[in-house]
């Protein structure tokens, strides 16, 4: 099997399997901790994003951001050609959507709540940390939702596109 297959196969698995992180948090997660009162979905939000930054996700996180960026390094023999367009479209819409949305936008969020002490604040901060947080969160986290559906759904097309 050809390095490049290997490549683009990898960034096929590891998008798809960040599209289904970022759907299940949007379609079921937010929306089941949403429920809870003030403190109890801030506490669990904290409890998630502190267990969620596992070495097993630390992999397909990053390799996937690098796998997406190798594809048209690997590929740049097609090139001027629509298909490396595409995966430089690819690259563009993964990387902006979904590294830049979680560098710029979610992780801000995230350590704000990490470094709050929850059992110390009052009723009104809880409110008003909730109202900071949750809606910007799951926004940006729909953002990710979109671009990564759409990069992993992009590669597999230009995937059956290659081997015509």
């Amino acid at each position: 099997m050809k390095t490049e297959t290997i490549i683009l196969g990898s960034a096929i698995l590891l998008t798809g399997l960040m599209a289904g992180i970022f759907f299940t948090w949007s379609n079921a997660v937010k929306p089941g901790i949403g429920k809870l009162s003030d403190i109890e979905y801030l506490k669990a939000l904290q409890s998630m994003n502190r267990v969620i930054l596992n070495n097993t996700f630390r992999i397909i996180f990053l390799g996937a951001i690098i796998a997406v960026a190798l594809v048209p390094v690997f590929y740049f023999n097609l090139y001027p050609k629509n298909i490396f367009w595409l995966f430089i479209f690819t690259l563009g819409i993964y990387w902006t959507g979904v590294f830049g949305v979680t560098i710029l936008g979610n992780i801000p969020l995230n350590e704000i709540l990490d470094k709050t002490n929850l059992e110390s604040i009052t009723m009104e901060e809880t409110k008003a940390l909730r109202r900071s947080i949750e809606v910007k969160w799951n926004n940006l986290n729909l953002i990710r939702s979109i671009s990564s559906g759409l990069s992993f759904l992009l590669l597999i097309v230009s995937f059956l596109f290659l081997n015509k």
